[in-house]
């Protein structure tokens, strides 16, 4: 009679062994997320903690007067109209570039590529510098912008100017654009119908880093802005004069409102993340499923 041999406890053995030689022992994930949880809560928590107990620590009634100020409401609708014109013109310069680069071969592409990554590798206070540098009085188009009346530096137009960031979207892929055209649909009909729907939700994630980034930049804008106050200070600017006056319950009640913009913001983006990763990998789906 044949011998039997207990196979699946073979592969039992074999399955614990690999699962032991890839997953780390009780004690060393429980350090690694205290370590984790400790850097949060030092790093993270405890400042925001601190900048909302300073902003109230006077009293609700100081809170919102130090808002309701004059210079502080100048500062914020600065900083809106900053990040109000910003962010729709970083929108569709992205959208631009990330068509041109994910849709088209074309020579100097890689080039294109590495101007449009520039400003990420270049600290704000030398962009703010090498704007002076540019429309500055005494730069190389300050003379004719003077002759003409145009001011830039020292006034909206500057800090506008400083805030640019270029949001970039991936690529989706070409097949529903080249399909959208051989049934006939012209370019602006395939952008709206079929690329804009598959780009929402990456969109909408530029959208909000763009828009935090705008909002909480002070290296480049701190350059160009002159400091004048309830003319050319933004909130990061106007939070910096108070803290610098030893204001500093009305200093933490406007860096609140950039807390919870902070706070905000990785929701928004969590979500948006998610429903774009949700969306590429249904047009996968839909890409493996199509009958060859």
């Amino acid at each position: 009679m044949a011998a039997t041999f207990p196979l699946t406890n073979f592969g039992g053995a074999a399955a614990r062994k690999a699962t032991l030689a890839t997953t780390e022992g009780a004690f060393v994930r429980w350090f690694l997320i205290g370590i984790t949880v400790l850097f949060l809560d030092v790093f993270l928590f405890m400042p925001f903690a601190v900048v909302f107990s300073s902003a109230l620590a006077k009293g609700v009634s100081v809170y919102f007067s130090a808002l309701s100020e004059p210079d502080a409401l100048a500062a914020i609708r600065l900083t809106l109209i900053a990040a109000g014109i910003a962010v729709p013109v970083n929108l569709v310069f992205g959208v631009s570039a990330a068509w041109a680069i994910g849709k088209f071969d074309f020579f100097g592409k890689n080039f294109l590529i590495s101007l449009i990554d520039l400003p990420f590798s270049v600290s704000p206070v030398v962009s703010g510098l090498i704007y002076v540098l540019i429309f500055g009085l005494q730069g190389l188009l300050g003379p004719w912008l003077a002759a003409h009346d145009i001011k830039l530096i020292f006034a909206v137009p500057g800090i506008v100017l400083a805030t640019v960031l270029i949001p970039l979207i991936q690529a989706q892929g070409n097949e529903e654009e080249e399909a959208a055209l051989t049934l006939g649909a012209s370019g602006w009909q395939t952008f709206f119908r079929v690329t804009l729907p598959n780009i929402k939700w990456g969109l909408l994630y530029g959208v909000i880093l763009c828009n935090a980034r705008a909002m909480g930049e002070f290296g480049a804008v701190s350059v160009v802005s002159g400091h004048i106050r309830g003319r050319t200070n933004t909130m990061p600017l106007h939070i910096e004069i108070l803290y610098n006056e030893y204001q500093f319950a009305p200093a933490f009640a406007v860096a609140s409102l950039l807390a919870l913009l902070a706070l905000v913001t990785p929701f928004v983006k969590s979500a948006a993340e998610w429903k774009a990763g949700q969306q590429v990998a249904e047009l996968e789906v839909g890409r493996v499923g199509k009958p060859v």
